[in-house]
């Protein structure tokens, strides 16, 4: 008997989701090697504790890098390794639905495609991410009738206006989670000339976050190295101090977010006035973000229920679609294509 699987294979985190038992799998999108004889040593949570602490006969690493895979045997090992968790290895796996940017290659396509099936799946179906992201978060995407979506990752920003089950227009940018990560660790090395890492950076972000002036409050301490004395330090970062690194990511969003609205069909662009932006994603939960895009695009925005799940949950959903691929006359628009 086989077993059909759900795949949200993101740049910081890897989603895994099994039909009558739901997500199965939430860790970060991290592997740990033995640089001596390339022997995998952890995979996720544990991997992602190696991060900035390994000596030098090991490296733990993100192979995937703006919502593409970077390293393609690292990526194969990690889902490979993470299936054996959560299937029993008499159980054949032999169909999946996995997520894609809307915007990435056919080249692209096919590692994602080449990953997955290197973990034991015979068949692959691809869904783009705003489509699924749009299932996730409740939302009808086989009717005519206009909707906006912004996924908000760790690598990439998804955004997409979708009706009749397919994208009418779309946008991938790599401006998301990761870049604000990175502006959070220049930010502190300018401001107080210390240097912290990637981990560290992201526990403020998710702390203390904001991208608009006062619209949260408190401190997080932070720890690194004194970039003068190289001796360890500590600071205590306010808030406030979130606007100057977060801002200008967010407002690359927003731009963009515009840019598809005025791409969007008069029909549809009716639609969205009536019931707005939707935002998911890890990233729409920074805070202030969805004000920003409510302020400059003078329409509703809500945030999803489950943010951070929508895409798997939506890929979880197309799972039924698998057996209606080349039947057109059942089902109307498939959302989902076949790879082999």
């Amino acid at each position: 008997m086989g077993l059909d699987v759900a795949i949200d294979l993101g740049t910081s985190r890897t989603r895994i989701f099994l039909p009558n038992k739901g997500i199965v799998i939430d860790e970060p999108s991290v592997i740990t090697v033995n640089l001596e004889n390339n022997n995998i040593m952890a995979v996720g949570k544990e991997a992602y504790m190696m991060l900035g602490r390994t000596s030098s006969r090991m490296d733990a690493v993100f192979p995937l890098n703006g919502g593409v895979i970077s390293d393609f045997g690292l990526v194969e090992a990690m889902i490979s390794t993470m299936m054996k968790r959560v299937v029993s290895s008499k159980i054949g796996m032999p169909r999946a639905v996995a997520c894609v940017p809307s915007d990435i290659t056919e080249v692209e396509k096919r590692a994602v495609v080449n990953a997955i099936s290197g973990a034991g799946i015979r068949k692959v179906c691809l869904i783009e991410e705003p489509v699924a992201a749009a299932m996730g978060a409740g939302i009808d995407i086989s009717s005519p009738h206009g909707s906006f979506v912004a996924d908000i990752g760790g690598g990439t920003t998804d955004m997409a206006v979708i009706s009749l089950s397919g994208i009418a227009v779309s946008r991938s940018i790599k401006q998301a989670g990761n870049v604000m990560d990175e502006e959070i660790i220049k930010y502190v090395k300018r401001q107080y000339n210390m240097l912290i890492g990637k981990r560290t950076a992201e526990e403020a972000k998710m702390k203390i976050g904001c991208v608009v002036p006062g619209i949260i409050t408190g401190r997080h301490r932070i720890k690194g190295r004194n970039l003068i004395t190289g001796m360890p330090m500590w600071v205590d970062l306010d808030a406030s101090e979130m606007v100057e690194p977060l801002r200008e990511t967010a407002e690359t969003i927003v731009s963009n977010i515009q840019d598809i609205l005025e791409e969007t069909p008069p029909e549809l662009i009716g639609d969205i006035y009536t019931d707005g932006i939707v935002l998911t994603g890890g990233g729409s939960q920074v805070a202030g973000i969805d004000t920003l895009i409510r302020i400059a695009t003078e329409l509703k925005v809500t945030i999803a229920e489950n943010p951070s799940d929508c895409v798997v949950l939506g890929c979880g959903q197309a799972i039924k679609y698998i057996d209606l691929l080349n039947k057109p006359d059942r089902g109307g628009i498939n959302p989902i294509t076949d790879h082999y």
